[in-house]
């Protein structure tokens, strides 16, 4: 399910030219409507469900549904951001909440390194292991099943 936003709650980012959720999109969905200057997704259908409007918005005011495989049908899924992590607030059917912390990058942007730093990539493409296996597993190879 796309994003959608919560007209009562959005402020339009305090009358900035730009919103923080116009910033992050990375499909450019994301626009501010000048006159009522709120924020809304022109395009739903394309909308990636990538969670980075919903955990930028100040105003909590933009929801998705959450996904069958940690928010069960029914729940809802709330991010809140700090400085070092997002706090995830799921709300079941029944009312109970369940809470967990995931912590928010500090790398730099343009520092990432591509490899995670393994060097030694697997290249061939018959092999059975993948980008980075053993190296990335810390193990000299990949265990085999004996016949």
């Amino acid at each position: 399910m796309p994003s959608f936003v919560i007209m009562e709650k959005c402020d339009g980012c305090k009358g900035q030219d730009k919103t923080a959720c116009m910033y992050i999109c990375p499909n450019d969905l994301m626009v501010l409507n000048k006159e009522t200057m709120k924020a809304w997704n022109r395009a739903p259908e394309m909308c990636w469900e990538c969670y980075n409007c919903v955990k930028i918005c100040p105003q909590q005011a933009i929801d998705v549904r959450g996904y069958a495989d940690f928010v069960p049908m029914g729940a809802s899924v709330v991010p809140l951001r700090g400085s070092e992590d997002i706090m995830w607030t799921v709300k079941f059917r029944n009312g109970s909440l369940k809470r967990f912390k995931f912590p928010i990058r500090k790398t730099q942007e343009g520092t990432a390194v591509p490899d995670g730093g393994f060097g030694e990539v697997t290249t061939d493409l018959a092999s059975q292991c993948l980008y980075n296996e053993p190296a990335a597993l810390k193990l000299a190879a990949l265990p085999t099943v004996k016949k």
